[in-house]
């Protein structure tokens, strides 16, 4: 077995504590709120909340935040299999990781980020999931993009036609113009993104979850009108 599939806390290394922290206070805001998307990852997830695109289109939604930087796959499961999802029932979990897993396979990153989805469904059964394809990085080509790409396309492989998950891929064609450059107006260090640059990203993500929840009403609604009649039936003594 990888360790990138084996629920691993992050190491402290620098001794503030601020991981588990981060992880306590996701438990107590799971708790405290009733959230409909639960966005959880690593700092491209975490960012996200301080982009333009959050505060107008997923902040209405009711929204929490569950990213950490530096977080890898295993770190992510952790956190998962340790509470996070426990006191939420959102409708939508869009999931986002993978990209800081540089020791592991492209293999062992999509097995772990697998991982994660099922730990996920077994918690929340529920909800719809959306796991996000792993943007490029990097200012010009490199092995790093070329691996991203194989991630991809293995969970593109093994998701698709699954119930209740959505696959949704970066088009690196958005990021990457013809001599295959990342240009900083998108990705300010070509790893993390602009506001600009989550707004390209986060273009079918916005249309994906709306649509979800938009499901989930019709759904709710026609649950409560199938059982309004129903009792209109019951009581009826004409």
């Amino acid at each position: 077995m990888s360790s990138a599939t084996e629920p691993k806390q992050l190491e402290d290394v620098q001794g503030d504590g601020r991981w588990i922290s981060q992880h306590k206070r996701f438990m107590y805001e799971a708790k405290e709120r009733e959230p409909e998307v639960v966005f959880i990852g690593d700092s491209l997830i975490q960012q996200l909340q301080f982009s333009e695109i959050w505060v107008k289109m997923f902040q209405p939604l009711h929204s929490l935040n569950f990213g950490i930087g530096g977080d890898q796959t295993q770190h992510v499961l952790w956190r998962v299999e340790n509470g996070e999802m426990d006191d939420v029932q959102p409708k939508v979990v869009v999931l986002l990781v993978g990209t800081n897993n540089y020791d592991h396979t492209d293999k062992e990153v999509t097995e772990g980020i697998l991982a994660i989805v099922k730990a996920i469904q077994e918690r929340q059964s529920q909800a719809q999931i959306i796991v996000l394809g792993i943007p490029p990085r990097g200012e010009k080509p490199n092995p790093l993009r070329e691996k991203i790409s194989k991630i991809n396309e293995g969970l593109c492989s093994k998701l698709s036609g699954t119930p209740n998950i959505s696959f949704l891929n970066a088009e690196f064609s958005s990021f990457i113009n013809s001599e295959g450059l990342i240009d900083s107006k998108d990705m300010y260090d070509y790893l993390h993104f602009t506001n600009e640059g989550y707004r390209k990203f986060c273009e079918p993500l916005v249309e994906e979850v709306q649509s979800l929840l938009q499901t989930f009403l019709k759904v709710e609604n026609t649950s409560m009108h199938s059982s309004s009649t129903a009792d209109l039936l019951c009581n009826d003594t004409t």
